[in-house]
C-alpha cells in the first residue's frame, strides 16, 4: 500500500498555499464609490418629471437602495434614504 503524498485540499494551510501573494478579498464595498452610485440614483430621479427607470428597475432600486446605504456611516445613510424616498415619492405622484 503506498501512502498519498498529495495535500489535503481541505486543510487551512493548503489553502493559504493556493491563495499565496494574493490580495485579501474584502466583503465591504468602497463607501467612496458606493456613495458615488448613491448620489448619481438621487440626482437621476430629482432630474426626471417622470420616473426615469422601467417599473421593474424602479422597484428593485427602491429596494436595493436602502440595503446598500447601511455600508455608509448611519447619519449619512438616513440622510440618502431620505432624499431617495422622496424623489420615489414625487414621481411617482407625478404618475
Amino acid at each position: 500500500m503506498t501512502l498519498n503524498r498529495q495535500p489535503d485540499l481541505f486543510l487551512p494551510e493548503a489553502a493559504s498555499e493556493f491563495f499565496e501573494g494574493q490580495a485579501p478579498i474584502t466583503d465591504r464595498p468602497d463607501p467612496q464609490k458606493l456613495r458615488l452610485q448613491l448620489v448619481s440614483l438621487i440626482e437621476k430621479a430629482r432630474g426626471a418629471q417622470t420616473m426615469p427607470w422601467p417599473e421593474r428597475e424602479a422597484r428593485m432600486w427602491q429596494i436595493a437602495f436602502p440595503q446598500m446605504t447601511n455600508w455608509l456611516p448611519p447619519d449619512e445613510g438616513d440622510q440618502l434614504r431620505f432624499e431617495f424616498a422622496r424623489e420615489m415619492e414625487r414621481l411617482a405622484q407625478a404618475a
